[in-house]
């Protein structure tokens, strides 16, 4: 009887119980020194860099299959928070999710490491393009690829409206969002403050008007988001007082990437009418192409800003545009990161996203606008737009496999009219 007393304490129910998705991560880092899992996690996202292409889906695809599937470091369920917090926040999805998969692996050094690996292909190649574009683009030749490319970029942007617009407009409240988003912008409302708006009418409609009262989000959460958006436009004030520096470029695309949400494309609604009207940066031409040269880079989307701040300052404005585009999603999930289950289940935050989404929708359809009258010059290019809808509406190909096929068409036709 004593024997049995004594052996009874070494097997208690809580140990034997398995460990939630979360905390069975953590047990996991510590099975190999920091080093190796840092060099591990360089070589994973940097593989995924390289050999992702498309949407975000299709590179938090990639990421599910290496982190979950092969390398084990996370469970489906915590990969799945993790892709949902990426949605609360600003910034880029796929990005944050990969630095969201670092830090549980790696800490913050790891999250770190994850950004480079992830976003670095992209900055490179992008740079290479943006040097060629610059270097050669202006001989006839360069510019008769885009002909028939600029169609198939603008149906690239339509189709990914209309699905960001089936999940976000679906009942009357988004609705309701939406319209205002479009009457503020034929306003002429700045969309930065159409996006924010958006968001504070969706806590009005989806939290207020259901009362909970008793939901109420951490302190820490607002502390890592709130005081962005109004330290950005407030640098981004200044910025615009300059000439195209490192520092200007730096700030004004630091305020864009911390009122940036969901797709990438909300990258072109935000600076459109800056770049192009404002600043003077970029023809809507050259804004155009930037778009098909982030869907044929590999890695993220966003990287296009690179090619938008080499024309606008050369290398160091490329350098001050991509890491300002993607600094604000480093911060708020490097201040997130711990707060991950906290911030999926709150209700305010969740409608908040809810309000900014139809408004991005509305942001979206006004570049597709200014696209197609720069795109849809003759009959062909209509064709070629209609094409390019149902390929993409009706078939499993990925965008960059239309602009691969424009540039192609594009050199094909260089060498039949000449």
């Amino acid at each position: 009887m004593m024997n049995e007393e004594q052996h009874t304490p070494e097997l208690p129910p809580a140990e034997s119980a398995p460990l939630p998705g979360a905390e069975l991560d953590a047990a996991k880092t510590q099975e190999s020194p920091l080093k190796t899992r840092l060099l591990e996690l360089f070589l994973v996202t940097l593989k995924i860099g390289l050999t992702s292409f498309g949407a975000p889906t299709a590179h938090i695809a990639m990421m599910e299959n290496e982190f979950v599937r092969k390398k084990k470091w996370v469970t489906e369920e915590h990969f799945l928070d993790l892709i949902s917090a990426a949605n609360l926040i600003p910034g880029p999805n796929a990005s944050e999710t990969c630095f969201h998969v670092g830090y549980v692996r790696a800490g913050y050094p790891g999250l770190i490491v994850a950004g480079f690996g992830f976003i670095g292909p992209a900055f490179l190649f992008s740079l290479l393009f943006a040097w060629i574009y610059v270097t050669y683009g202006s001989l006839p030749q360069i510019e008769g690829i885009f002909y028939l490319l600029n169609p198939l970029v603008l149906a690239i942007v339509l189709e990914t409206t209309w699905l960001i617009g089936k999940t976000s407009i679906n009942d009357w409240k988004q609705i309701l969002i939406f319209a205002l988003a479009v009457g503020a912008k034929l306003l002429g409302i700045n969309e930065t403050i159409i996006l924010i708006g958006g968001g504070l009418v969706g806590i009005l409609l989806h939290h207020v008007l259901v009362k909970r009262e008793n939901d109420m989000p951490p302190i820490q959460l607002l502390l890592a988001f709130l005081p962005l958006p109004a330290v950005a436009e407030f640098f981004g004030k200044v910025a615009e007082q300059g000439k195209e520096t490192f520092w200007n470029i730096f700030i004004y695309f630091f305020r864009t990437g911390s009122v940036l949400f969901g797709s990438s494309l909300v990258l072109f609604a935000l600076i459109e009418k800056d770049v192009v009207n404002r600043f003077g940066w970029l023809t809507t031409q050259q804004l155009t192409d930037s778009i098909a040269l982030g869907q044929i880079t590999p890695g993220p989307v966003l990287s296009a800003s690179t090619f938008v701040g080499y024309i606008a300052g050369g290398f160091s404005g490329a350098t001050a545009a991509t890491v300002g585009v993607f600094l604000p999603s480093f911060l708020i999930v490097a201040a997130t990161a711990p707060l991950v289950k906290k911030m999926r289940e709150n209700h305010l935050a969740s409608s908040f996203l809810k309000g900014v989404n139809p408004a991005v929708v509305a942001l979206i359809l006004f570049v597709c606008f200014s696209l197609a009258k720069n795109a849809l010059v003759d009959v062909w290019t209509v064709l070629a737009l209609i094409a390019g809808l149902a390929v993409l509406l009706f078939t499993k190909a990925q965008p960059y496999v239309l602009v691969l096929a424009g540039f192609v068409l594009g050199i094909l036709r260089i060498l039949i009219v000449s």
